[in-house]
């Protein structure tokens, strides 16, 4: 089945209000104690100085989330390292390297950028540093605390706050709320949500973290393109249709729902996160699109289906993303400039440092 049901399942465990739900959720409230404990604790450490994060080669902006995915993180990091290829300055994006599809969409997004994928981000930089770059930008970063950053950046999405509060595995969180006070900035999205309810969770996460800067951000589809071809078409253009839409990201109902806002009649094909396509997938995508109307795809599922997608088969739509400050978008830039002016020795670690 190309649909993958752990998607599904894990979803509707987190997402769901039946009674069963429940039960299941509250057998798994131990082990999320228990996890929460943990994170918790190795949080203490950095926190009290019993372990010490260690600098990176050069200035450095850190983006992550508390949640599994799905917030928006990995185009606000694209957003940054545009900005900073704006401003003169050459990024290098450092990934943890867990999918193909993080690097190339990277790449993409920001061709005057350095993407290095490697677990250890301190020896990432380093080679980002090499290769030219004079400031980073760490995709997936909030829960590394061993590298210390100059600006820490938490991304909410306002989509999630119905889900389960429990941390992994009863919810899909990976720190329990309070971890949010490490962070400089905090980015509220919304791809489906309206701006009220973005802006009810800004002013909430403004009160209880006065010190950091809360912002809002909405993420919409822009456009669409020819997969190969390239060529343009408006959202208008989806109006009435009959579309096909294939995701293999962490939150492909929000994909479903952004494309339906167009005006078409949308069946979502989902798969899990990272998803790399076989042979098979393409063949089902293949038949849906030649049975009429549209195939829509995200832009990371595109790069992995460009190279394999058969030149006979109808061409699919890439939905592109776009990103819309809504509130304090200024603040933000503000704090990006700190971080360009600061000198590249100021951030180079010392040898022999103890981790």
């Amino acid at each position: 089945m190309a649909s993958d049901w752990r998607v599904r399942l894990v979803r509707r465990l987190w997402r769901r209000r039946s009674w069963k739900a429940r039960v299941v959720r509250a057998g798994l409230l131990p082990l999320s104690a228990i996890y929460a404990g943990v994170v918790s604790l190795r949080a203490a450490v950095y926190r009290l100085g019993l372990a010490r994060a260690r600098l990176l080669p050069l200035p450095a902006v850190a983006v992550g989330n508390l949640s599994v995915g799905g917030t928006g993180k990995t185009p606000l990091a694209a957003w940054i390292a545009a900005y900073c290829v704006r401003a003169g300055r050459r990024p290098g994006i450092l990934l943890r390297g867990y999918g193909r599809d993080e690097v190339l969409v990277h790449q993409r997004l920001v061709p005057g950028a350095l993407v290095v994928a490697d677990p250890d981000r301190r020896a990432g930089g380093a080679a980002a540093r090499r290769q030219g770059a004079d400031v980073l930008v760490l995709d997936d970063a909030f829960q590394l605390l061993s590298a210390r950053r100059d600006l820490n950046i938490a991304v909410l999405a306002v989509e999630q706050e119905r889900l389960s509060p429990w941390t992994l595995p009863a919810g899909p969180w990976r720190e329990p709320r309070g971890a949010l006070g490490r962070a400089d900035i905090l980015v509220v999205t919304r791809k489906r949500a309206d701006a009220d309810t973005a802006r009810a969770l800004a002013d909430r996460l403004a009160a209880r973290w006065p010190a950091a800067t809360v912002a809002q951000a909405r993420l919409s589809l822009r456009d669409l393109v020819g997969l190969r071809s390239g060529a343009r078409m408006s959202l208008d253009g989806l109006r009435g249709q009959q579309v096909f839409a294939a995701a293999a990201i962490a939150d492909p109902e929000s994909f479903a729902v952004q494309v339906r806002a167009s005006g078409a009649t949308v069946q979502l094909t989902a798969y899990q996160d990272h998803h790399e396509y076989d042979a098979a997938d393409v063949q089902r995508l293949v038949q849906l699109a030649a049975g009429g109307g549209y195939l829509v795809v995200t832009e990371k599922d595109a790069v992995k289906l460009r190279d394999v997608w058969p030149a006979e088969g109808p061409e699919p739509l890439v939905a592109e993303l776009e990103w819309t400050w809504e509130r304090n978008g200024g603040a933000v830039v503000q704090a990006l400039d700190r971080v360009l002016a600061a000198p590249v020795q100021a951030s180079v670690d010392t040898t022999n440092q103890a981790p």
